[in-house]
C-alpha cells in the first residue's frame, strides 16, 4: 500500500514538472525514487454513481462504461490521479485474467491516437498501454472522444483487486496522457452543468455525485478552502498538531504526514510505538484507541472516529493507527488525507471555485 502510494505521487510530480514546470512545486517537495518492496438530476446535469466498499475500506468503486456499445468497468474514482485506464483484451497476464476488457474492434466510437500511456511501479512491473479516444459514461454522463488506456500490461498490485482500472478526478497538469481528465472534459463538453463533485464514503450507502453535491447526505453548508496547489486538491493551513498543507486523495486508504510530524503525534498517545519504520506506521494500545483525532483548517473541527483511526490488531493489545509518517515527495510540510479521514465527512470537490469543502455527514 506504501510503495503503490508514494509511487503513484512520484509519477504525479514528474507529469506536473513536465506540464506546469518545478516553479509549481511545494516548497522541499521533489522527485522521489521509486520505491520498491524492499523499502520502504439528470435536466440539471447532476447525476451520482453508487460506490462499493471495496477490500476492507481499502477503496471504493464504481460503474463506468466505455465504447459504443458500452462496456461495463468496476473503476476506482481517484482525486489523486488525472487518468482513466482500463485493461484491454490484449493484457493476457494472470493478474487482468479476472478484469473486464476493452476491445476497440468492438466500439464504433472508439479511435487509436499516438503515443503510449505508462507507469513504472516499484516491483518493477508496469501499468502501460496505447492511447485511445472513446465515449466513456459515468452514472448517465457521456462525454465523447475522452483520452484513455486500454492497457496491455498490469502491475501485479491490482491483479487480486475487484475493480477494473481507475479514473482519476484531479487537475490536467498530473495527467500522465497530458490530455483533460473525464471530468473536465465532461464540463467543457456540456455534461455537466457545475465543475463540481462529491463523496461519501462508509460501508454502505456510498456515492460520487457528479456536477453538484447530494444535499441529501450531509447537514448544515459545506466549509470550503481554496486550492493552493497546481494539480492536486491542495488546501493550506490545516491543523493537527501544528499547521500543514494538505491533499485530498480518494485514491490513498490512509492519512499520511511528514515522519517527524507523525511521530509527534504519537507521542501523544500513551504506549504508542513504531510499528513498521520503512511504511512508517505506529502501533497503540487497542484500549484506548483516541476519540478526539482531528483536523481543521480554520473553521469546524473535522474528527476521524475511533473505528477509522483504528485499522486493527496487530498483537494481542496493540492497534496500527490510520496516521502514517512517509515522505512522498509532495512537499516539506505536506499531509496527504486518505480515505480514513474522507470516511468522517462529506467532501466536495470544485473545479468552478478552485476549492475543496467538507460537511457533516448525516
Amino acid at each position: 500500500m506504501v510503495v503503490r502510494d508514494r509511487n503513484k505521487h512520484r509519477q504525479n510530480m514528474i507529469n506536473l514538472e513536465r506540464n506546469m514546470g518545478r516553479e509549481a512545486f511545494n516548497e522541499g517537495a521533489e522527485i522521489m525514487p521509486l520505491a520498491n518492496y524492499s523499502q520502504l438530476a439528470p435536466h440539471d446535469k447532476r447525476q451520482a454513481e453508487m460506490l462499493t466498499d471495496e477490500a476492507g475500506d481499502q477503496y471504493w468503486a464504481g460503474n463506468i462504461a466505455i465504447g459504443t456499445p458500452g462496456k461495463t468497468f468496476l473503476i476506482d474514482f481517484d482525486t489523486g490521479s488525472a487518468d482513466l485506464w482500463v485493461p484491454s483484451v490484449n493484457c493476457t497476464s494472470s493478474y487482468c485474467s479476472q478484469k473486464d476488457k476493452y476491445n476497440p474492434a468492438t466500439s464504433s466510437s472508439g479511435s487509436h491516437k499516438t503515443g503510449s500511456f505508462s507507469i513504472q511501479y516499484g516491483d518493477g512491473s508496469t501499468v502501460s498501454g496505447p492511447v485511445y479516444t472513446d465515449t466513456v459514461s459515468v452514472a448517465g454522463i457521456t462525454v465523447k472522444n475522452q483520452y484513455f488506456s486500454p492497457v496491455n500490461t498490469i502491475s501485479p498490485s491490482f491483479g487480486p483487486q475487484a475493480d477494473d482500472g481507475i479514473l482519476g478526478l484531479a487537475f490536467p497538469a498530473i495527467s500522465n496522457l497530458g490530455q483533460s481528465p473525464w471530468f473536465n472534459t465532461a464540463k467543457k463538453q456540456g455534461a455537466v452543468k457545475n465543475g463540481v463533485f462529491g463523496f461519501k464514503l462508509a460501508k454502505s450507502g456510498s456515492e460520487l455525485y457528479l456536477g453538484g453535491t447530494d444535499s441529501s447526505l450531509y447537514t448544515g453548508s459545506i466549509e470550503y478552502h481554496a486550492v493552493t496547489g497546481s494539480g492536486f486538491w491542495q488546501i493550506k493551513g490545516a491543523s493537527l498538531l501544528v499547521g500543514s498543507n494538505t491533499i485530498i486523495d480518494s485514491g490513498t486508504t490512509i492519512i499520511y504526514g511528514p515522519p517527524s510530524q507523525v511521530a509527534a503525534f504519537y507521542k501523544n498517545i500513551p504506549g504508542s510505538e513504531v510499528y513498521d519504520s520503512n511504511a512508517g506506521f505506529y502501533s497503540f494500545p487497542c484500549a484506548s484507541t483516541p476519540v478526539n483525532v482531528a483536523f481543521s483548517w480554520g473553521g469546524k473541527t473535522w474528527t476521524i472516529s475511533a473505528a477509522n483511526f483504528n485499522l486493527g490488531k496487530v498483537t494481542a493489545t496493540q492497534c496500527v493507527g490510520a496516521i502514517a509518517g512517509q515522505d512522498l515527495g509532495l512537499g516539506s510540510n505536506t499531509w496527504l488525507l486518505g480515505d480514513s479521514f474522507m470516511k468522517n465527512v462529506y467532501s466536495a470537490f470544485s473545479f468552478d471555485s478552485n476549492s475543496v469543502g467538507f460537511a457533516t455527514l448525516k
